[in-house]
């Protein structure tokens, strides 16, 4: 299944960066996705599939808006 993100989303990708860090954050949406290192900057686009594949853990909490009914 493919991923459900929002911006600013912190994500724990499978594999090390070279850099060291784990952690990702979501900097564009669309057919691919832009991904910030959290340990060196570094930008990195991704379809959504690959994404997919490489993503182990949303690290962000989304909670559901309450409904006025």
């Amino acid at each position: 299944m493919l991923p459900d993100l929002r911006l600013n989303d912190q994500l724990r990708l499978r594999k090390q960066h070279p850099c060291g860090s784990y952690e990702w954050i979501v900097t564009r949406l669309g057919a691919d996705i832009g991904l910030e290192c959290k340990g060196c900057g570094r930008r990195v686009m991704l379809t959504r599939r690959e994404l997919a594949k490489r993503l182990k853990a949303n690290l962000t909490e989304h909670k559901d808006e309450p409904s006025d009914s």
